[in-house]
């Protein structure tokens, strides 16, 4: 199976750039389809963008469509998330995740795998 670390989160100013990475060990990400979700305290975990194995189809929340660029490297076998503009609604922990499926989801329950999180937060 798959491990999965997320880095590159931290403090940013509004309308800044951060770019997370999600490195994986185990297994070949192109065995999965991929997504990045955030949460905040109180909120259930929101899908943010996705990947999917099958056509390495791509599709992303409304509210970072244009701003968000999900990727990944099969060289280094790492998904990375690429954060433009970004918002102080944008606050979150930011997670990585894999399946198995050929097609993604915005399902958080449909996922099997995780990293552990990184915070990113936006001061305005």
């Amino acid at each position: 199976q798959v491990q999965l670390v997320e880095s590159g989160g931290g403090l940013v100013q509004a309308g800044g750039s951060l770019r997370l990475s999600c490195a994986a060990s185990g297994r070949a990400l192109s065995m999965y389809s991929l997504a990045w979700f955030r949460q905040v305290p109180g909120r259930e975990r929101e899908s943010v963008a996705r990947l999917a194995r099958t056509r390495g189809l791509t599709g992303y929340a409304d509210s970072v469509k244009g701003r968000f660029t999900i990727s990944l490297d099969n060289a280094k076998n790492t998904m990375y998330l690429q954060m433009n503009s970004l918002k102080s609604e944008d606050t979150a922990v930011y997670y990585c995740a894999a399946r198995i499926d050929p097609l993604s989801s915005t399902s958080s329950s449909a996922f099997n795998y995780w990293g552990q999180g990184t915070q990113v937060t936006v001061s305005s």
